[in-house]
């Protein structure tokens, strides 16, 4: 009995289970009445719903092809309306009116060409009788704009104060387009808030920015290169004619352009390198300074009295009319190799006076001739060939080994228009010709550099 009773559960709760699934099933997915239905059948009522029903429908666009019968309450529709959407907005509308027990929706969308273009041309003509009203309003937000943008351009073309607030003519053109933008930004904004359209100012400069991010990454060496000139022409680190050294290449600089350095070598060579590079590169300049001190080594023999080599030397700089008192002239032992003694000398000059090069080989060439007459040897690095025959050569060697040096004249010092440097003037020459051919597109200024 007890599984009599287990099984009789059992197919009760599956069929339980069947009616609930039908019964969810069952429901319409199209939007119905609710509530009670009445028992009574009134045909007064059915056609007091039909009539209501088509009333509201004549006001509606749209549903001028939609017939309405009613019959117990239950609302059939027929007909063809615009799009579906029309179609299934009656089921809304019918179900709202009072007594309604039940809709039949079947209603389709219509295939007339002229029933569909007409809504079209409706709107076109409704849209273009907006237009003539706005004409008046359009046109004085055009006056506005155009007014806002001449007056930005007309400012922006002024020569003062940009050239006066700008190191050189390339950032007076960058606050001349800055004013211009700002200008057509504000001109953009006038017209807008006259159509009452400033909304739209939002999406504009949202996709602007869009755009300009796109941009800026694909062509993100361009941008870096141009913000180095800018960068480079507002710091101005060195000036027409200055010898530089930028990443290894040395040379005089030309000029300073929108996008690359223009440097000319000591070989007559021009080298063009990007402002980006300049800008992240070490700079040497060896003309910032106008004191600039020269070296160069000498090596004597290693018994010689280097206390006495270094007066020796000291004297020579200081007897020389173009080596500055301060920075005072220096000598020291450098080093010691295997059959000299290097020592070095160091002594400063005036560059706008005299020739560093110049300076130097005359500096060498009296401290030689000072050694020599102080019997001060200088010895080669030599090899003695041992043979059994005995060899006699020009030049003889004492019992150290060493070079005799022949005794020499104290040379005479070279005057001021002795010293100067041919070479290094016509450089000058030649930058200077370059930069009268070209004089617009250089952005350096001949008065001012960066002060550090």
């Amino acid at each position: 009995m007890r599984n009599i009773s287990l099984l009789r559960a059992l197919i009760i709760g599956i069929f339980l289970s069947a009616a609930l699934t039908s019964g969810l099933y069952a429901q319409d997915t199209n939007a119905q009445p609710s509530g009670k239905i009445a028992v009574e059948d009134n045909a007064t009522q059915d056609a007091a719903i039909a009539v209501r029903i088509r009333d509201i429908l004549l006001e509606l666009e749209g549903y001028g092809d939609v017939t309405v019968t009613v019959s117990s309450g239950i609302v059939t529709l027929r007909g063809t309306t615009l799009d579906t959407a029309h179609a299934n907005r009656l089921n809304e509308l019918v179900g709202r009116v009072e007594g309604v027990v039940a809709i039949e929706n079947a209603v389709s969308e219509t295939t007339d060409v002229v029933k569909r273009l007409n809504p079209a041309v409706e709107r076109f003509l409704e849209r273009g009788t907006q237009l003539l009203a706005y004409l008046p309003l359009l046109a004085i937000s055009l006056f506005a704009f155009g007014f806002v943008t001449f007056v930005g351009f007309f400012i922006a073309r002024c020569r003062q104060p940009w050239e006066r607030l700008a190191p050189n003519r390339f950032i007076a053109d960058i606050y001349r387009q800055l004013i211009r933008l700002a200008a057509i930004i504000a001109a953009l904004v006038v017209a807008l808030d006259i159509l009452g359209a400033t909304a739209l100012l939002s999406t504009i400069l949202g996709a602007a920015g869009i755009i300009g991010l796109a941009i800026g990454f694909a062509v993100r060496d361009t941008v870096e290169n141009f913000i180095s000139s800018i960068m480079l022409s507002v710091r101005q680190p060195f000036r027409p004619n200055d010898s530089v050294e930028i990443g290894g290449d040395t040379g005089k600089v030309i000029r300073l352009t929108s996008r690359a350095t223009i440097l000319l070598s000591f070989d007559g060579n021009h080298i063009r390198i990007p402002n980006a590079t300049v800008f992240k590169s070490r700079i040497v300049n060896f003309s910032r300074n106008d004191e600039r001190r020269f070296q160069f080594d000498l090596g004597v023999a290693p018994d010689t009295d280097l206390a006495r080599a270094r007066e020796i030397g000291l004297e020579v700089l200081n007897d020389l009319p173009f080596i500055l008192d301060a920075p005072a002239p220096s000598v020291w032992t450098k080093e010691v190799g295997d059959s000299t003694v290097t020592m070095t000398f160091t002594a400063w000059v005036m560059q706008a006076d005299t020739s560093l090069l110049m300076a130097r080989s005359e500096a060498i060439r009296l401290s030689l001739a000072a050694f020599n007459t102080a019997a001060i040897s200088m010895p080669a690095p030599t090899y003695r060939l041992i043979t059994s025959q005995d060899y006699s050569g020009q030049i003889s060697e004492d019992s150290g080994g060493k070079i005799k040096s022949a005794t020499a004249k104290t040379a005479p010092v070279l005057s001021a228009e002795e010293m100067d440097d041919d070479t290094d003037h016509a450089l000058e020459k030649i930058v200077n010709a370059e930069r009268e051919e070209l004089k617009a597109e250089d952005l350096l200024n001949r008065e001012g550099a960066e002060q550090e």
